[in-house]
């Protein structure tokens, strides 16, 4: 059975994702440091880690496998999901797989290493957009309905 896992910490779409689960009848799991409410859909559920560095990314990434979906934008999390045969979409409609996950981690790694190299160097990006909400429920939809197929 496909479930939707969402790294729900400072998560933008969270709301999106839970109109495509509510079309699809896929169970959705919010999991976070706290801070959230349970929502009342019944397809909603929520789980509350200790706090701690990376304990939202350990228990996703513990409990997803094939023909599940994990929406994150943290790339350490998307590879460990990938790897145990989930796909990943980003808040912004990215989907990541074995394909494209090298290298966008050895980008992650270069930039972290530019920016411990000199603390003027700014990152950051563009900020969220509509497009983006719009990118992100055409992605999540194609890939749930591809997983719940796959899985069914």
């Amino acid at each position: 059975m496909t479930t939707l896992y969402i790294d729900a910490d400072a998560c933008p779409v969270k709301a999106e994702a839970e109109r495509v689960v509510t079309r699809l009848g896929v169970p959705m799991i919010l999991v976070c440091n706290g801070g959230l409410r349970l929502p009342q859909n019944p397809l909603l559920s929520l789980v509350i880690v200790p706090e701690g560095p990376d304990a939202a990314d350990q228990w996703i990434a513990d409990r997803c496998g094939t023909g599940d979906v994990v929406v994150t934008t943290d790339l350490p999390l998307a590879d460990r999901c990938i790897k145990a045969g989930a796909v990943v979409v980003k808040p912004d409609g990215e989907v990541l797989d074995a394909t494209n996950i090298g290298p966008r981690l050895a980008t992650r790694d270069l930039m972290q290493d530019i920016r411990s190299a000199n603390p003027f160097h700014q990152g950051g990006g563009a900020g969220f957009s509509r497009a983006d909400r719009a990118r992100f429920l055409q992605s999540l939809d194609r890939v749930l309905v591809a997983a719940k197929r796959t899985a069914g």
